[in-house]
């Protein structure tokens, strides 16, 4: 029996038991809605049917379970503290609380995390539940539970169930939000009990949209059909380890470098760069569209070559991965973070300072969830102090702040994914000159509204599952892939399987409790050892002694392997290929206080190349964002300066553009000739590289780019990798020598305009940086189109990007120049990521926000990402900001992309989107009477 809720003092009207009458009442306002949209948005909020999922927030509630009262006191945003005596009390009172505000966000991942949206949204979720219940979240998750996880940790999450069951309790769909009654349209969908194993699931989905470098594993394989390995080895330059620091300047590896130089250890480090070897072979067109040229390998890898199957194999694995719905980031791609943290020696509060702000797919309500979790008197028996932020669904706080340490996290970007091809045999594959068996089990997916579907799941006896069972082309073209003489016989064809650390049970979900409770370096980095996945750069500090304490550390489970670096796809069946372990913890990069006097997290290098003895991954982000902060920080420090609370925020708030300052210079000097390509060109004259909001210049310039890039590398990469309706005529892959006009054949695109390259990321910024100094490169050759000439070097590719960018916003902004503002192309639409992006248009006009012009850029310090491939939208974008300030925890700050609330006519669904936008930040109280003067509503929960 789930627990009893009964509402005491301060209820809402209790159901009505008309459900017929309530969906036809919802209608009505949904249509009355539509047809009248320019009233506002409150006067609807009187509705019933629309207020009956609104949280209770004053009075009180008796929940069955309870030890003890629980306070919750929510601020004028509607941003819960909670005050308990016990852990159990605590963590029952945020599962209550977090159901009040996020259970159909909470109930949607899920589904998402057991492969099972097909019962919530029918047929058109089958595929993705079929290659969800393939990756086996769930499974790992109840293993995970099981086995792994200590006794106090399953305490708490079954606190936790505990108080999102008691806020099920005697609940209907409709009662708990809108999506519900909407859903209760089409089919009879009715929320299960919330269960421990639901919240473990959702690190595994976090690990997965944070998983590395398989995209890159993956275009590096695709660029194969094209282009030739010197070719792709532009398309990965060198880690510019000279010019953008690594995060680990100073100890921390030393003594690992110096065993290694002994000659313990294995493996080198990764340097940004494919490598060379004998891997896939490939035979890649000249760049300028005239020929083709033959490569002999670009990286160590298969031993398979790159023919049409094997490439049709890799596109169809690229097509399944793009179409699971994401968790966090935008699967896998352009994911990126800032977090840096600054000494006592440096600040005008004399203690550190911490800024995080990570960066990932916008949606609303915003992934993260603030909140605070108090212990009346902190003993052993209620240990937790702590606020900060978190996911709706799991307890605990994942970044933030307790009364002695504040940390934050970026992706580390280490490799902890690999593909492997594998040669298969009836019901078996072969693994060192043998055939194993496969472990097999079968999956039912329930589909509303539709026929049950049974689906097969096969594994390797080392528990790598076959992505290619759930695409009917791949397991088409694994029979025809082309290999080369090395590998065995095709027999019944090739599978691509996946070997990925989240998939083995681990204890992330014990790091989460341990961090909070933390109270110095040594607690953190012992909490830090659990943090098995995803692995993420963390940054320390806190407020001991004189000045405090700062610090940086690797945590993860990061393989090491036996042969290969994990850049291209493996051939399953050599062992040698095969991982050999995990690099120990103390073997892990960290520095402690160093004499810098900061350190900076944004996705860089973690170490210098020739440093450290193991390879963590061979695709950093190239430091672009991570050099510029510290740049910023070495402006202010310079001269005995101090750094403060709001300059970290302004240093979040950076728009400068790296890249135009590249190639600004170069653009002023071409002579372009016509005199509205000019009027544009004279934008940039005197520009200060800032892309703000309302910059024309900032239009331009990125417009420019976009169209360097387009044609320089874009109409040169496979149709794979373009975006998809974008067809080009050229040269047949099969041939060898100059071909005539008549010969070419028409390519289009294939991937989502958001995923497609060149995206104009940093690795593109370190692409076009290590070509300006070869003005006549292949790659600036580009052939007339239409009445466009032809590009025969840099300054004439540059003259072509600039004409083809002065047309393209006046088709999209218009021809007067001084109506053209950065904001009006790179726009913020926030969106219900579920019936917002697939229901109905009135529901998404219901539910969805925007657009929100905004400032910033790809690579910019304040990184509202764009896809220069598939245009300027913003496709991710800071999730949250925070600085905490260790002198006084109450003039801490921060802010969330949308609200606290789930609820789509909540006070607090979009309350913060216009502030975060603008940059500004929120007071963030944290001591007991701090958060009783920001109080607002109080609710009291009675056992």
């Amino acid at each position: 029996m789930p627990p009893n809720t009964t509402a005491t003092t301060g209820h809402k009207p209790g159901k009505s038991g008309r459900k017929k009458g309530r969906k036809a009442r919802l209608i009505v306002l949904l249509l009355v809605l539509a047809v009248i949209g320019g009233i506002g948005w409150g006067g609807y909020w009187s509705v019933s049917t629309v207020r009956a999922s609104f949280p209770q927030t004053k009075g009180s509630i008796t929940l069955q379970g309870l030890s003890g009262p629980v306070d919750v006191k929510r601020d004028g945003y509607g941003i819960p503290q909670i005050y308990a005596s016990s852990d159990a009390d605590l963590f029952m009172a945020q599962g209550f609380v977090q159901a009040q505000d996020r259970f159909y966000e909470m109930d949607v991942r899920r589904h998402m995390t057991s492969g099972r949206l097909s019962e919530m949204f029918g047929k058109t979720q089958v595929d993705n539940d079929a290659f969800l219940r393939t990756l086996g979240w769930d499974r790992v998750a109840q293993q995970e539970y099981d086995t792994k996880l200590s006794a106090s940790t399953k305490k708490y999450l079954q606190a936790y169930a505990k108080g999102v069951n008691a806020y099920l309790a005697g609940k209907d769909g409709e009662d708990i939000s809108l999506e519900y009654a909407a859903l209760g349209f089409s089919n009879d969908y009715k929320p299960a009990q919330w269960t421990p194993v639901d919240s473990v699931a959702w690190l595994k989905a976090m690990a997965w949209d944070l998983r590395g470098n398989m995209q890159d594993e993956i275009d590096r394989a695709l660029m194969t059909s094209r282009l030739g390995p010197q070719q792709i080895a532009d398309l990965y330059p060198q880690y510019p380890y000279d010019r953008n620091k690594a995060i680990v300047q100073e100890g921390g590896y030393d003594e690992l470098t110096h065993s290694f130089e002994q000659g313990s250890g294995s493996g080198t480090s990764g340097s940004g760069s494919s490598g060379s070897g004998s891997g896939t072979s490939g035979s890649g067109t000249s760049l300028n569209g005239t020929g083709t040229g033959t490569g002999t390998g670009t990286g160590t890898g298969t031993g398979t070559s790159s023919g049409a199957g094997l490439q049709s194999q890799l596109a169809g694995l690229y097509k399944v991965l793009d179409d699971v719905p994401t968790a966090v980031g935008v699967n896998g791609n352009g994911i990126g973070s800032n977090s840096w943290v600054v000494g006592g020696d440096h600040t005008i509060t004399g203690k550190p300072l911490l800024a995080n702000d990570p960066h990932l797919s916008a949606s609303l309500p915003s992934v993260w969830y603030q909140m605070g979790l108090h212990c009346r008197s902190v003993s052993s028996a209620c240990q937790y102090d702590v606020t900060g932020y978190t996911f709706a669904g799991m307890p605990g706080v994942v970044i933030g702040h307790n009364k002695d340490i504040a940390w934050g996290m970026t992706n580390s970007g280490v490799d902890v994914t690999d593909l492997y091809l594998e040669k298969v045999t009836g019901d078996g594959y072969l693994y060192g000159g043998k055939v194993r068996p496969f472990v097999t089990r079968e999956e039912t997916i329930k589909v509303a509204g539709g026929e049950t579907k049974k689906i097969v799941v096969r594994q390797t006896q080392d528990g790598m599952p076959l992505l290619s069972d759930r695409d009917a082309e791949l397991v088409k073209v694994g029979k025809k892939a082309t290999v080369d003489t090395a590998a065995p016989d095709r027999g019944d064809g090739y599978a691509m399987a996946l070997n990925w650390t989240a998939l083995q049970p681990g204890t992330s979900m014990d790091a989460v409790f341990a961090m909070d409770r933390a109270t110095g370096w040594k607690e953190f980095r012992a909490a830090a050892k659990l943090f098995d996945v995803p692995s993420q750069n963390l940054i320390y500090a806190d407020s001991k002694g004189a000045k405090g304490d700062i610090g940086y550390q690797l945590p993860g489970k990061i393989p090491t392997r036996g042969k290969g670096d994990g850049s291209l796809p493996a051939p399953g069946w050599d062992p040698k290929y095969r991982w050999t372990g995990y690099i120990d913890f103390d073997k892990l990069p960290y520095e402690y206080n160093p004499e810098r006097g900061y350190v900076v997290t944004a996705n860089q290098a973690v170490v210098d190349a020739d440093k450290y003895p193991y390879t963590l991954t061979t695709d950093w982000g190239y430091g672009t964002r991570s050099q510029r902060i510290a740049d910023l920080i070495e402006s202010k420090i310079k001269g005995d300066g101090k750094i403060s609370t709001d300059d970290m925020r302004q240093m979040q708030l950076d728009n400068s553009s790296e890249v135009a300052k590249l190639l600004v210079p170069t653009l002023l000097k071409i002579d372009v000739g016509d005199k509205d390509v000019r009027q544009a060109q004279e934008l940039l004259e005197g520009w200060d590289y800032t892309q703000d909001a309302d910059s024309a210049a900032a239009a331009y310039f990125n417009s420019v780019w976009r169209n360097v890039l387009k044609l320089a590398f874009g109409n040169k990469l496979p149709k794979e990798l373009r975006v998809e309706g974008q067809c080009l005529w050229v040269d047949p892959v099969s041939t060898t020598g100059p071909v005539d006009e008549t010969d070419k054949v028409r390519e289009c695109g294939q991937r989502d305009a958001d995923q497609a390259q060149p995206d104009g990321g940093d690795r593109w910024f370190e692409v076009v940086r290590t070509l300006m100094d070869k003005p006549d490169s292949d790659w600036w050759k580009a052939p007339r189109s239409g009445t466009r000439p032809a590009a025969h070097n840099r300054d004439e590719l540059f003259k072509r990007a600039m004409i083809d960018a002065r047309w393209e916003l006046t088709a999209k902004l218009g021809k007067d120049i001084d109506t053209w503002s950065w904001g009006r192309l790179h726009r913020l639409f926030l969106k219900n990521q579920t019936l917002g992006t697939e229901g109905p248009g009135i529901l998404k006009y219901v539910l969805n926000r925007g657009p929100y012009k905004l400032s910033g850029g790809e690579a910019a310090v304040n990184a509202t990402g764009w896809n220069a491939a598939g245009g300027y939208g913003v496709v991710w974008v800071p999730s949250m900001r925070m600085v905490v300030n260790l002198d006084n925890l109450d003039k801490s700050k921060w802010i969330n992309l949308s609200g606290a609330s789930g609820h789509a006519y909540s006070a607090h669904y979009t309350d913060q989107t216009d502030k975060w936008a603008k940059g500004e930040l929120l007071p963030w109280s944290f001591s007991s009477d701090a958060v009783g003067k920001s109080t607002s509503d109080t609710l009291v929960l009675r056992p």
